[in-house]
C-alpha cells in the first residue's frame, strides 16, 4: 500500500536517544505514514528498542549516506524525510511537508538545539539563516524530498562526510528548497561534549576545506 510520507532514520549505537525520537512518531504511524530505521551495526540495544516502534528495521553497511539510501530503497512513501536519531519533528510535519511540496520539490525545517546555553541560540539562528541564504540544507534540519527526484539523482552521494551538503547542491539544480520556519528539535550533545566554540570552529574549518576541494574521507577523521 502506498504511503504519503516515509521517515528514514539512520542509527548507530543510539540507545540514549532512539526511543525519544521514535515515540512521538507513533501518531504518524497510526495516520498511515511510515517509519524506517536503518541500523549501521549498533553494538548496544538500539535495534531491540527501535524494532517495535518502526514499520521496518533495515540493516546496512555503516555510514550515514549508505544507511539513508538503503532505507529509501525500502520506502513506500511519495515523499521521503531523513531524520537524525537524536531529533524530534515539529507537530504536523506530514501536513507541512505536503503543503511545501506543492510548490517545491524538496525542503527542510528550521532547527533548534536542545541545550540552554545562550551561544546555542546564536548557532541555531545562524544555521537557519545561512541555509535560507544559500539554499543548502544540513541533516540536522530534516531534509525532505519528493521520492521520484531523490531516485533520479541516485540518492545521497557515497561520502564519509558532507553527504547532506552535496545532495543539497544537486537538489538546488531542480529548484530552491522550501525553508520551513517550524523547528526540528535536535540534540546539542556534540557541542556540549566537545565545547561549543571549539565545535563551531571545527565545523567552519571542515566546510572551508571541503569548499576548497578536500576529500570527505580525509575530513571525516577530524569529525567528532
Amino acid at each position: 500500500m502506498s504511503k504519503q510520507l516515509s521517515i528514514i532514520i539512520p542509527t548507530l549505537n543510539e540507545i540514549e536517544n532512539i526511543e525519544a525520537t521514535l515515540r512521538p512518531l507513533q501518531t504518524l504511524r497510526a495516520q498511515g505514514h511510515e517509519i524506517i530505521v536503518t541500523d549501521g551495526g549498533s553494538e548496544d540495544t538500539t535495534v531491540a528498542l527501535a524494532t517495535p516502534l518502526c514499520d521496518r528495521l533495515v540493516h546496512a553497511p555503516r555510514g550515514r549516506a549508505l544507511q539513508m539510501n538503503e532505507g529509501a530503497r525500502y520506502a513506500c512513501g511519495n515523499y521521503l524525510l531523513f531524520l537524525h536519531a537524536d531529533s524530534v519533528l515539529p507537530d504536523d510535519a506530514p501536513g507541512l511537508i505536503s503543503s511545501a511540496l506543492q510548490s517545491s520539490t524538496w525542503g527542510r525545517f528550521d532547527v533548534r538545539l536542545s541545550g540552554r546555553h545562550w551561544l546555542l541560540r546564536i548557532i541555531e539562528s545562524m544555521m537557519n539563516l545561512r541555509s535560507r541564504l544559500t539554499g543548502i540544507a544540513t541533516g540536522d534540519q530534516a531534509i525532505f524530498v519528493m521520492r521520484g527526484l531523490f531516485e533520479e539523482l541516485g540518492g545521497f552521494p557515497d561520502l564519509a562526510l558532507m553527504e547532506d551538503i552535496e545532495l543539497s547542491k544537486r537538489l538546488k539544480r531542480h529548484g530552491r528548497p522550501a525553508c520551513l520556519k517550524q523547528k526540528v528539535l535536535t540534540s546539542s550533545r556534540r557541542w556540549e561534549a566537545h565545547g561549543i566554540l571549539k565545535t563551531v570552529l571545527l565545523m567552519w574549518r571542515l566546510r572551508l576545506a571541503y569548499f576548497f576541494g578536500a576529500r570527505p574521507e580525509q575530513l571525516s577523521r577530524h569529525y567528532y
